[in-house]
């Protein structure tokens, strides 16, 4: 229990300008007090002074959003030594749960800590930090060249007939370079759609190769720090990067079973009467689970051994799907501990 540990929680309600911080005594469960303090380096250590004036001892502090608002906290904590736990956003429920400030938010956070609703806190290294940016900045690449494609087809479909004509049909690799040649001419319709097409065209072919130069960055650094992982069938560099990102470091998921649950592949009990089954997790690393699933789908297609696999299970009852549910599961097992057996960075 928490409480037995630590003299004091800390919670936290970050935001994107300041952050609102309740000190929770653990013995008494009673707030020390409350305090608002800048989202900067001067508010931090602003916090941790704080903290050792109104706090000593054993404490921890318990911070929402970690990977987003409250990172930048979070990274300072740890550096200084102090214990940071991850909560996620508090429920309003109920008659108390109506009420709304940023202070009583910080007091939920410290509370759902003490109720042992928290779990450690991602620590990524400076490596896993420079990956997990890459791959932000791919995702929107990705994101907006598939809308641009998208935006191009529908556009060809009500294109005048000349243009149409000679677009419909093309694979999309020859669609974009066409589109990308057209030239708009004089007439005031087709120069108009000419030159929509020949925008979106541009748009989409930079955004491809701004995509294909992250991902080439991805697996340059991937290779250098996990190069075990890049080398194992059907893991590529984004999907590695992800792993990395979302494991962080040894130790931060005290066993594979956590790592399953965070990848959203742990099995959910489903059975009723009869029947004696289990679903898929909706929950989870949604990014993560996409990293498996993406790597059991290359297994599926080359690896005779999957294949046989997932032909056994079937033939004992299970769907596909179900099939696939137990393989994820198993390549989570597979990867957390290769993962928890490389050296710290």
């Amino acid at each position: 229990m928490l409480a037995e540990e630590v003299a004091y929680v800390l919670g936290v309600d970050t935001h994107t300008d300041s952050h609102a911080i309740a000190i929770v005594e653990t013995g008494r469960q009673k707030v020390e007090g409350s305090v608002s303090i800048p989202a900067t380096r001067r508010g931090y250590r602003q916090a941790l002074r704080l903290a050792r004036l109104r706090a000593p001892g054993q404490r921890l502090w318990a911070l929402e959003g970690t990977g987003s608002y409250g990172s930048g906290l979070a990274r300072f904590l740890d550096s200084r030594g102090e214990r940071v736990l991850e909560v996620e956003r508090p429920r309003r429920e109920g008659s108390r749960g109506r009420l709304k400030s940023d202070p009583l938010d910080a007091e939920r956070a410290a509370r759902a800590a003490l109720s042992g609703a928290a779990g450690v806190a991602p620590r990524l290294s400076p490596q896993t930090q420079a990956l997990r940016a890459l791959l932000v900045a791919r995702e929107g690449a990705v994101t907006a060249s598939r809308a641009a494609r998208n935006e191009l087809g529908a556009l060809i479909l009500t294109a005048p007939p000349e243009l149409r004509e000679r677009l419909q049909g093309l694979p999309r690799a020859a669609l974009i370079e066409t589109c990308a040649r057209l030239r708009p001419g004089t007439d005031s319709e087709r120069a108009a759609v000419a030159l929509a097409l020949r925008s979106l065209a541009l748009r989409v072919r930079h955004l491809n190769e701004e995509a294909k130069g992250l991902e080439q960055e991805l697996a340059t650094r991937v290779q250098a720090l996990a190069p075990a992982l890049l080398a194992r069938r059907g893991v590529g560099p984004i999907c590695a990067s992800w792993l990395l990102v979302a494991w962080s470091e040894p130790g931060r998921l005290r066993s594979e079973a956590a790592f399953a649950r965070l990848a959203g592949v742990a099995p959910i009990p489903a059975s009723s009467g009869k029947l004696v089954r289990h679903r898929l997790d909706r929950g989870g690393d949604r990014r993560l689970n996409r990293a498996l699933h993406t790597i059991v789908l290359g297994l599926r297609r080359t690896d005779a051994e999957t294949q046989a696999y997932i032909a056994r299970r079937v033939s004992e009852g299970k769907t596909q799907r179900e099939a696939v549910r137990c393989l994820k599961r198993y390549l989570a097992r597979s990867l957390f501990r290769q993962l928890e057996a490389m050296p710290r960075a």
